[in-house]
């Protein structure tokens, strides 16, 4: 595979052979010599202080070093993340904070040991429970990702009011969890004044940095590997306790040390996707078209560090919405701080809007999809800017197609199929184009060979192959003559790994150097010397200029669903997404990340939540016995393709992000297809046997004969 083909096609990850025979290594499984293992000890309190640590019974264990407290652990300078201020004083701001640490010789001596570290505590008041009317509710100045917390335009109330038909429904969404397949993991080893982590993260330049600043340190004196990661979805997108801790352990200790986190107490200090409750209101005339949308949303943030999901932000550019008002508000309780989760703000937000617009087209009497395609806006409603390119309707098009959806009947709870009703749905999905500045390599050897390097992650993604493929096509190469060189921070600095923006990111500093050497080449009368020839490149310039166009990915996701009439259980029989997305890299690992964003947006509608347990303060499904990601028998026919998009004001690859767009509109597709088979509209997911039976004893009564 070379020139003009390489870009676009469907190569084999370069690391996938390394994957399945174990030759990759994790963060918990760098083994530098004389390597100890921690483990750490949770607060078994929802709010107070420490009021003692009994160190005895565990440093009396065989195999146990040291215990670290907030009484001796190695004193730490602040840093804009509050969550990472561990082992610092004795207050406890939620449960399942870190008050000790436990180091050993091996994994087992070091769980035996935080087990027998005794604490005592002064315990407080606690609050932890999130509602809609709550008194203590305030509106953020901004919501995640510097989006103001409010936004305006037009009369809402007063077109509200005059509209022919309108939507006023109130969706409310659980706590959503990350859990990757890897936990989050760090190995840290101090040598001669240095300080080296292989961290399981979204990107090692934020680590460092980080780091740099909670030990006092010039960033040059401290590496971070992140060279495999098995999954983040966000969670590890900025740092997280454990690559403190285990620093902190082993300066202490002076010794190596492993810290991988146990799975049941991600929950409460990785993040998680605040719970939302959306209250829509959509006007819209006789047409469909509307004349007045609302999007509110209540969720809540820690008192740790405060984060806000931001949920309303889609609707403020999806559809045509001449009056428009989106607000968030906010609790601030004694809970885990909530994080980054794939889409964050489109996933829940989109949920929200999606079904609004289909219980509007019910109302008008209005096909789904041609209702969507009459609020068509000509510019971004929010900023008045051009899209740069909007493929919503022609994949909402493609969809109809391919799913055939043609012929539908409209009515809800009709079809039958035994004990069994029938039902579609569809719901629009978006995603913003975010690009961020890198830099990147690329060398010329001798030999007609070729290394990039550049400090991107590869989160199971596909990075190593599209970043090769990027180069090769710029340098008219080979694909097998390019090496890639990632996930360190002694290689180029380049942002991390989220907000669907790696690729396009790491991509075009890629495509600048490899551009940039190819030229060079070009004027060499010599050939490549035998030092080989490197040039570097920076996209700072071109990335920091604000864009004249409003960059958005969408996508139009079909589902069709069969809901059990007798155990109100749900099981999705097929999924189409069709998404238009720029130019699409790599057609192989492209479907692979529409697929499974698509299979988690499955999890979030059937089996994935969260309660807050208001007694202990914690959440009460800690790990995946109790969470239910979706297995393989609950996937069905997933079909992912895309529409062909050229964009040129993008990037110079013409791409857009991949990675999260395939989440966003798939649980809305599920829950409109639920609604068509029963008749009965559940706001609440996930949809649950408990939830649907209670709407289906009306289904049957409204269906003579059954």
């Amino acid at each position: 595979m070379s020139g003009s083909d390489v870009l676009g096609g469907d190569a084999v990850r370069r690391e996938a052979r390394d994957k399945v025979t174990g030759r990759a290594r994790y963060a918990a499984e760098a083994d530098p010599p004389g390597r100890a293992y921690a483990w750490p000890v949770a607060a078994g309190i929802p709010r107070g202080r420490v009021t003692s640590i009994d160190s005895g019974p565990a440093l009396a264990l065989p195999g146990v070093l040291a215990v670290l407290t907030h009484e001796n652990a190695p004193r730490l300078e602040p840093c804009d993340d509050a969550t990472l201020a561990v082992l610092q004083d004795a207050r406890v701001p939620h449960r399942g904070w870190y008050v000790a640490l436990v180091v050993a010789d091996t994994l087992e001596n070091a769980r035996a040991g935080a087990a027998a570290v005794g604490v005592s505590y002064e315990a407080e008041e606690h609050d932890v429970r999130l509602t809609g009317d709550r008194p203590d509710l305030y509106t953020p100045q901004e919501a995640n990702g510097g989006y103001p917390g409010v936004r305006e335009r037009g009369d809402v109330e007063g077109a509200f009011a005059a509209a022919t038909v309108r939507v006023d429904a109130t969706y409310t969404l659980t706590a959503l969890h990350n859990h990757p397949m890897e936990p989050h993991a760090s190995t840290a080893e101090w040598r001669d004044g240095r300080l080296t982590v292989h961290d399981s993260s979204q990107g090692g330049g934020i680590v460092r940095e980080v780091l740099a600043t909670m030990f006092g340190m010039d960033r040059h004196d401290i590496t971070v590997v992140s060279e495999h990661v098995g999954g983040g979805f966000g969670s590890k997108g900025t740092p997280r306790p454990q690559v403190v801790l285990a620093a902190m352990a082993a300066r202490h200790t002076a010794r190596p040390v492993t810290l991988a986190l146990p799975r049941r107490q991600l929950a409460a200090v990785v993040g998680h996707r605040a719970p939302t409750v959306h209250r829509v209101r959509i006007g819209a005339g006789p047409d469909g078209v509307i004349t007045a949308l609302e999007h509110d949303v209540v969720t809540h943030t820690s008192r740790v560090r405060e984060f806000v999901e931001q949920a309303a932000v889609p609707a403020r550019v999806m559809y045509t919405s001449p009056n428009s008002r989106t607000v968030h508000r906010v609790a601030a309780l004694d809970v885990p701080s909530p994080s980054w989760m794939r889409a964050p703000g489109e996933a829940s937000g989109m949920y929200a809007l999606e079904s609004a617009m289909d219980e509007l087209a019910e109302a008008t009497g209005i096909d789904p999809v041609e209702l969507r395609m009459r609020n068509e806006p000509d510019v971004e409603p929010d900023s008045g800017r051009p899209f740069s390119s909007r493929g919503l309707v022609a994949c909402l098009r493609e969809g109809v197609r391919r799913f055939g959806w043609e012929g539908r009947d409209p009515r809800p709870g009709v079809r039958w199929e035994g004990d069994l009703l029938l039902g579609t749905g569809v719901a629009a999905s978006t995603y913003p184009v975010l690009i961020s500045p890198s830099r990147a390599s690329a060398q010329a050897d001798a030999d007609g060979t070729y290394r990039i390097a550049v400090n991107a992650t590869d989160l199971g993604t596909g990075a190593r192959t599209v970043l090769a493929q990027i180069a090769a096509d710029a340098l008219g190469a080979p694909l097998e003559s390019v090496r890639i060189d990632i996930g360190s921070t002694d290689l180029p600095a380049a942002p991390l790994a989220g907000g669907s923006a790696g690729t396009a990111s790491w991509g075009w500093a890629v495509h600048k150097a490899a551009s940039a050497l190819a030229v060079r080449l070009t004027r060499l009368p010599g050939g490549v010397p035998g030092g080989g020839l490197t040039v570097t490149a920076d996209t700072k310039a071109e990335t920091s200029q604000e864009p004249p166009y409003a960059r958005h990915a969408f996508g139009a996701v079909f589902a069709e669903v069969q809901v059990d009439a007798v155990t109100g259980e749900v099981r999705v029989r097929r999924l189409l997404g069709i998404y238009a997305a720029g130019r699409i890299l790599n057609s192989r690992t492209a479907r692979s990340q529409f697929i499974g964003g698509m299979t988690m947006g499955l999890g979030m509608a059937l089996t994935e939540g969260s309660t807050m347990d208001p007694v202990f303060g914690d959440f009460a499904e800690c790990d995946l016995a109790l969470y239910h990601v979706p297995v393989s028998a609950d996937v069905p026919v997933v079909q992912a393709d895309w529409i062909e998009e050229d964009d040129p004001h993008l990037n110079p690859m013409g791409s857009k992000g991949i990675g999260e767009i395939g989440i966003v509109g798939t649980a809305a597709a599920i829950g409109n297809a639920v609604h068509h088979a029963v008749g009965a509209r559940l706001r609440e997911p996930p949809l649950t046997p408990d939830k649907v039976l209670a709407h289906l004893h009306r289904t049957r009564a409204a269906s003579p004969g059954r």
